[in-house]
């Protein structure tokens, strides 16, 4: 059962870590995109714009006087990349706090659409799948093995870190459950203390009021 396991987690955890996907942006319009991200992970993100034809209503390669900025946060609201690139790039960045980064883009520049919309290709890839061993192997002068062994030494420390991350999430939400039945618990507390004074009062104020009429 623990061998089938740690099976089924290295196969989630070799899944390809990434996604792309294209959206549409306007005059100086920003989109954000929230990564999960463990610390101390490459992340890369490749980007492509293509600019609206009205002509054929569809869209064509853009002029590279198109400027596109990137803007990425830290889990802590900190500007780890702040960045214009032109109109087709690469940036990259490494993580040192687990958590939620935002990844913003947009295009600072409005005379070249006028108007219209920019189409952006946007991959990003996460750990070791932002690697480029083809380059690493030519670097390092690695053999076909040694590439193979290099790939499996970053995936183990990967599956390590996504480990990590998971148990510093649940960590988190133990922390922010505990913290939630005890705020239940003492305002529940806080109600029984004022209903029992407020009975304790009207029991002694009726008291009061019938020794004044003279009834009891």
């Amino acid at each position: 059962m623990k061998s089938l396991l740690l099976i089924s987690t290295i196969f989630l955890a070799s899944i390809h870590i990434g996604y792309g996907l294209y959206f549409h942006i306007g005059e100086t319009e920003r989109k954000c995109f929230i990564e999960e991200v463990p610390d101390e992970t490459l992340v890369v993100g490749n980007y492509k714009c293509q600019l609206f034809d009205p002509n054929t209503g569809g869209f064509m390669p853009s002029s590279p006087g198109i400027g596109m900025h990137v803007e990425i946060r830290d889990p802590e609201d900190k500007v780890i990349l702040s960045k214009a690139y032109s109109s087709e790039g690469r940036f990259s960045f490494t993580s040192h706090t687990p958590g939620e980064h935002v990844v913003c883009l947009y295009s600072n520049s409005t005379r070249w659409f006028a108007g219209g919309q920019l189409r952006v290709h946007l991959d990003i890839q996460v750990g070791e799948h932002a690697i480029d061993y083809q380059n690493v192997a030519q670097k390092e002068k690695l053999s076909e093995l040694q590439l193979r062994i290099r790939q499996l030494m970053d995936q183990v420390e990967q599956i390590s870190k996504e480990q990590n991350y998971q148990r510093y999430r649940e960590e988190r939400f133990r922390s922010t459950s505990e913290s939630t039945y005890s705020r239940v618990l003492w305002w529940s507390l806080s109600q029984t203390v004022i209903l029992i004074t407020m009975g304790i009062w009207q029991m002694r104020h009726l008291k009061s009021f019938f020794e004044a009429k003279k009834l009891v």
